[in-house]
Parts: structure tokens; C-alpha cells; sequence
């Protein structure tokens, strides 16, 4: 373990504050900063816990990876009968929707990046994001009497854009045919399936809003007033009505296969699923705010989406090059982070040290704080804030202890935001009474440390080299009313935006707004070699990381990555209603041990210690493109992501 004394960071001047907001521009390194100490000797990576939770499976037929068995299993499946990793993924995602409806649904919102086979040099990202409505201006929701997005309610959603990502990637580089890659997520949803005891704990929590305001909800997830158990199995024959009615609507719309996808699409976008998700928006209900708003989704606005294609932002460390979202989404808030650190030699790269823990949580923040200084679906400085000179200078604030302070950068020729700044909120409509019950954002780690759900993830590599890996996430069962006739409710990724002008991510119809839905692809020697991700909101790319720095740095296998204990700061507004921050806040698995705990706390990090298999959900699929082995590996922490393959 790293000593404060020797092998430590020298202080930083700006970390030494109480906690207030520094200067925004300042970049200037401090005469003892970390630049200036001698390289120290390379290490290797501890390695706390030889034992991991299940090996890391190996093959060369095909690989898949997820958060719920059954999504694994639907797209081994289909590898299995021949189809490639899109069919796959596809089929996958759609169970998915059925079996963890807590976690993700079709009203929602993904994101994924992949490779073809054809071309395994050059990440593509899918874009499933979709933008606010028309009718969601800044002006709507101040004259709703409103301060922040709600967290839930159908004002909050954006246009429901995972379907028909999901359908477009099929249509363009899959295989098989609408039917039979929805069979399995129809199956599931008409027959039923075992519950899992999490999506009963969701329903818990907004049981008593569902009774009281949402009763299409309460219909839906509470049949006969009762919460299924555990392992009960639950039908969603609404969902699966759905399915097959866009599998009818394609086999109609022409012979071509690609031509009944889209017809699948258009039925989607224009037919009977826009026309209920529209009309079910016109009925006032309780939002998280406490108060009783309509929706303003329209159907000109579902008519006028359709997802797309765009390149994906990449930065180049320890010979990998590491491809992401662009910064409409929180995706290079990663890729800063490595170049970041990058500058640093392996001995501060370890997150099983007291030294390597301290400076990737440093490193975060001024990541972070730039991705809320600048980032959102507008022109964003991406090639400056990526740049060597600028990750120096933002690379020389890192001290010896950790900052309380929220340190954007300064970019030429702009001025960064400075978001509202909160350790607490409540909505003037709760004044004394507090928010329980009426669904808060993405909660990803309770105060006792559980892990809450949030989002998916599926990672899919098959014997071609097409290799894919997406997180779906939104429309939540706990987000809005269910709309009873589909099966599923809308999302709320709206609440990712602020209602004051001249931010990047403020509110704009047409705009999408920042999402934190971040999937990640790796390359070396221009061939993709791993996909992977992480449910966890505002902690995506921040489990991620010590995945890559294990991997690429510490020569981690793929399982023992991901069970390796792990960490993430909360020292940056989140991105989730209520928008509150914890300066030099750290959340932290007891397993990472007593002394490098210790150690932080002395450093000044704010430290919460959680249950030793709390934090992050990855998943991972690798290929080594010189021998045809694929690797795949999956969490254990909540005993539900697994991995297959052979």
C-alpha cells in the first residue's frame, strides 16, 4: 500500500479550500504538484482476492454478457441457430424490457457502440437517445411552476428512442427476422417469468404512489392489490400484444426483410403505439416535484424521430484506444479521465492502493466537472478538452489530499457553467414532507449502501469478429403511469436537463439531453478487443475504469476485473433529480480493506463504506483477434448478471 509520506501526490493549494467552489479557470499547477515528483519505479498491480466469483469463460463460437440470465441466454441462443451478435443483442434487449422492467423499458432510452466484422477498426455509435418534445421549453416548465425537471412523471419524457435503435441495427447489419428475434422477449412476456425479489422491492417503494395516483400502474405491477414475491412468475400480456403486433404490422410491409423492419419502425413511430403513448401523456398526475403536471409528448414528435449512426469519440492510452459516445453523452468524461491519468506511471493507476484510489477519484472530479461545465448536445470544445496540454494542466491539480471543490477548466473563448451547487433539495410542494414514495431520478446506491436498480447492460461478440455493447436504459416502471393498452410506461431522461438558459445541457425541444448512458468499446492495433459497461447512472464510466486500468494496466483477466473491489465519487452535482452533490465525497467497498480506507479519510476524502459486493454491474465480452479466442465475464453483485458462451 502506498505510504502519505513516500510515494504520495504532493498537495494541491486548490484542495486545501472548505469545501466552497473554486475558480473555474484555474489550471495553473502548483510549484509541488504531481508533474514535478520523480517517476516512480513501475509496480505491479495488487491483486487483494486471488479467488473470483466464477472464471472467466473462453471460447471462440460466441460470447454474451448481461445484467439478467435470461437476456444472456436469449442471445446465446440465437448465436447458437446461427444468428450474429445484432440479432443476438436485439433479442436480448427486448427480454430485457420484460424481465427487468425496474431497470429499463421500451418507452426508454439506449445507447450502444459496436464493430462489424467487415470493419472491426471502426466504432460506430448507435444512437437511441431521443430529443426533448416540442413542447418541452424551458417556458412549459417555469410556468408549471417548476425549478427542476421532475424525476418521474410523463412531463420528464423524452421521445422514446430504444426501440427503435434497437430495430435499426437489426434492420442494418443483423440477420434474422423480426418474429424470431422478438420471439423470445414475447415468450416471456405472454407465458411468463420468474420475478426477481428486486423489481418487488421497486414496487415497494412507490406501491403507496401507484394506489393514490397511478392506478393504470398499480393494474399493471400490482395485480389484485397484491406485489408479486420473488420468484413468483408474472405475466406482461399487454407488452406481448404489443411485440406482436409490430411483428404483424412488418410481415405486411413488403418482402424485403429490411422492409418489414421498417414497417415494424413506421407502426411504432406513427401507428398505434405513438397514438397511445400520446394520449396518455394528456392526463394530469404526480410528478416527483409533488405536484400534478400533463405531459407535452406529441405524436408529430414520435413521427419525426428516427434513431441513427454517429462516429465515436476515441482517445488513445497505454496503446488501446478507447471509443465512446460523443459529449451529448457522458462518454468522454471517460475518455478525459485516462488521458487524464495517463500522464501518471502505473504505481497511481492501481484502485486496490490507497495512492492509485486517491488519484483516479481526484482525476474523476475534473472530468466531471467538465462534463457539467461543458457537455450536452450542442458544440462542445470535445478535440481541446482532450488534448495533452489541456489533461496536463488539469492533471497537475491533483494533490496529496482530495478536493472539496468543483474545478471546471477553462476552454478559450468560453465560459464554463457553474451548475447550482446543492447538498440537499426539496420541491417547494414538499416543504416538511419530503419526497419518499414519489420516485427520485436514477437512485443507484441507497444510503445503507444497497445497490437500486437503474439501467441495463448487454455485451455480444460472435466467431465473425461483430462485436457490440449497448446499456438500455428509461422508462423505469417506477418512471410514469403505465399506459395499460401497451404494456409499458415512458421515460424521464428529461430530468438530465436544467431550466436556466445559456447551459449546455439546458432544456431544448430537439435537443437530446445528456444522457449517462455510456457503453464502451476498446481497440488495439486498430481491431476491437473488449465491450463492455455498467448500469449505475453518474457511476457508469466510473466502475469502468478500474475494469480498463486492470485490464490494461494491471494484466487483470476479464472476471477478476470485475470482481475486484471497487469505488466511485459523489463530488459532482448528479445528473438525476434532485441534482445534489457531495463535496469530496467518496462511496467505497469494505473489501478495498481497513488501511487504504483509513488513507483516503486522511487524504480528506469523505468516505462511505458500503457492503464488500455492492458497487458496479459490469459486463464484458474480449476477442483476440491474432487466435479467435473470445472471452466473456459478468457481476456477481446482486446475483443476477451473467455470462455464456462457448
Amino acid at each position: 500500500m502506498a505510504d502519505i509520506a513516500a510515494g504520495s501526490l504532493a498537495p494541491s493549494r486548490a484542495a486545501e479550500s472548505d469545501g466552497g467552489r473554486a475558480d473555474a479557470g484555474h489550471t495553473d499547477a502548483p510549484a509541488d504538484s504531481a508533474a514535478d515528483l520523480p517517476p516512480e519505479p513501475r509496480v505491479e498491480f495488487t491483486r487483494p482476492e486471488v479467488f473470483t466469483t466464477r472464471p472467466t469463460l473462453q471460447g471462440t463460437f460466441g460470447m454474451s454478457a448481461s445484467t439478467h440470465w435470461l437476456a444472456t441466454a436469449a442471445a446465446q441462443a440465437v448465436l447458437e441457430r446461427g444468428g450474429n451478435a445484432f440479432d443476438a443483442a436485439t433479442a436480448g434487449a427486448f427480454v430485457l424490457h420484460v424481465v427487468e422492467p425496474h431497470l429499463n423499458g421500451p418507452g426508454g432510452d439506449m445507447t450502444g457502440v459496436f464493430v462489424t466484422a467487415a470493419e472491426p477498426g471502426t466504432p460506430v455509435v448507435l444512437t437511441g437517445q431521443g430529443p426533448a418534445p416540442a413542447g418541452a421549453s424551458v417556458e412549459h416548465f417555469l410556468a408549471e411552476g417548476l425549478e427542476l425537471v421532475p424525476g418521474s412523471g410523463a412531463l420528464a419524457a423524452a421521445v422514446p428512442a430504444a426501440v427503435d435503435a434497437w430495430l435499426l441495427l437489426l434492420r442494418d447489419h443483423g440477420t434474422w427476422e423480426l418474429g424470431d428475434v422478438l420471439d423470445f422477449a414475447i415468450g416471456y412476456a405472454r407465458d411468463g417469468h420468474p420475478m426477481l425479489g428486486r423489481v418487488g422491492t421497486t414496487i415497494a417503494a412507490v406501491a403507496e404512489l401507484f394506489q393514490d395516483h397511478w392506478p393504470t400502474s398499480a393494474e399493471l405491477w400490482m395485480p389484485g392489490g397484491r406485489i408479486p414475491a420473488e420468484g413468483e412468475m408474472v405475466r406482461n400480456p399487454a407488452y406481448a400484444r404489443t411485440l406482436q403486433r409490430l411483428v404483424d404490422a412488418g410481415a405486411g410491409g413488403g418482402d424485403s426483410r429490411a422492409a418489414k423492419i421498417d414497417a415494424a419502425r413506421r407502426e411504432w413511430r406513427e401507428g398505434f403505439v405513438a397514438k397511445a403513448m400520446a394520449e396518455s401523456v394528456q392526463t394530469p398526475h404526480r410528478h416527483s416535484s409533488g405536484t400534478d403536471h400533463r405531459g407535452v409528448l406529441a405524436l408529430e414528435d414520435l413521427s419525426g424521430f428516427e434513431a441513427g449512426y454517429e462516429a465515436a469519440a476515441t482517445v488513445e492510452f497505454r496503446g488501446h484506444t478507447i471509443a465512446k459516445t460523443g459529449p451529448w453523452g457522458q462518454g468522454p468524461a471517460l475518455l478525459q479521465t485516462l488521458a487524464i491519468l495517463d500522464g501518471f506511471d502505473d504505481a497511481h493507476l492501481d484502485p486496490s492502493t490507497e495512492l492509485g484510489t486517491h488519484t483516479i477519484l481526484e482525476a474523476q472530479k475534473l472530468a466531471l466537472a467538465d462534463r457539467e461545465a461543458y457537455y450536452g448536445d450542442t458544440d462542445v470544445p470535445l478535440d481541446y478538452l482532450l488534448s495533452p496540454e489541456y489533461c496536463a494542466e488539469r492533471r497537475a491539480l491533483i494533490g496529496e489530499r482530495a478536493s472539496h471543490d468543483f474545478r471546471p477548466g477553462r476552454v478559450p473563448g468560453r465560459e464554463p457553467y457553474l451548475p447550482p451547487l446543492r447538498t440537499e433539495y426539496t420541491p417547494p410542494a414538499l416543504a416538511g414532507e419530503g419526497s419518499a414514495g414519489l420516485g427520485v431520478g436514477e437512485p443507484t446506491v441507497a444510503p445503507s449502501g444497497e445497490t437500486r436498480g437503474d439501467t441495463c447492460h448487454i455485451d455480444v461478440v460472435d466467431r465473425w469478429g461483430n462485436m457490440v455493447s449497448a446499456t438500455p436504459s428509461g422508462g423505469w416502471l417506477q418512471s410514469s403511469p403505465a399506459i395499460p393498452e401497451l404494456g409499458f410506461c415512458l421515460g424521464t431522461r428529461l430530468q438530465m436537463t436544467w431550466l436556466e438558459p445559456g447551459t449546455p445541457s439546458t432544456l431544448t425541444p430537439g435537443k437530446r439531453p445528456r444522457t449517462t448512458l455510456t457503453p464502451t468499446l476498446v481497440l488495439r492495433d486498430g481491431e476491437a478487443v473488449t465491450a463492455l459497461g455498467s448500469p449505475g447512472g453518474d457511476q457508469q464510466d466510473q466502475w469502468q475504469l478500474p475494469y480498463l486500468l486492470r485490464t490494461i494496466v494491471g494484466g487483470y483477466s476479464p472476471q477478476q476485473a470485475i470482481d475486484a473491489p471497487t469505488f466511485h465519487t459523489t463530488s459532482m452535482p448528479g445528473s438525476f433529480w434532485p441534482r445534489t452533490w457531495e463535496p469530496g465525497g467518496a462511496v467505497v467497498e469494505d473489501r478495498l480493506g481497513d488501511e487504504v480506507i483509513a488513507g483516503l479519510e486522511r487524504r480528506g476524502h469523505v468516505v462511505t463504506t458500503v457492503g464488500g459486493w455492492t458497487l458496479g454491474r459490469l459486463s464484458a465480452v474480449v476477442r483476440d483477434p491474432s487466435t479467435g479466442v473470445l472471452q466473456a465475464a459478468a457481476n456477481p453483485r446482486g446475483a443476477q448478471g451473467y455470462a455464456a458462451g462457448r
